[in-house]
């Protein structure tokens, strides 16, 4: 599914118009950038919860289709866990 896809079906199930719906999901998707870029959880209780992970340590890896080895320095990722009841739908 695609942010347009998500766009019109909040416009048809809120009886929004398109730019108000694409508006209403892009300030949900800033806020979630924005608060994980502080290092905070986001909780959508029942969904699932984004969170900054990190890769502590330097690691060394293979690229498989050069052989070649690279170091992958130590860095923040953005993680999902998902809810309960989103386990059990997709189940």
């Amino acid at each position: 599914m695609t942010k347009k896809q998500i766009v019109n079906l909040v416009a048809t199930k809120a009886h929004l118009t398109k730019k108000a719906s694409r508006e209403a999901v892009e300030t949900l998707l800033s806020e979630i950038s924005k608060a994980l870029k502080k290092g905070e959880k986001v909780v959508l209780s029942g969904f699932g919860t984004f969170y900054v992970g990190r890769i502590s340590k330097d690691k060394t890896v293979t690229v498989p289709h050069k052989g070649q080895k690279m170091v992958i320095k130590a860095h923040r990722v953005a993680r999902f866990a998902p809810g309960k009841p989103l386990k059990k739908v997709v189940k």
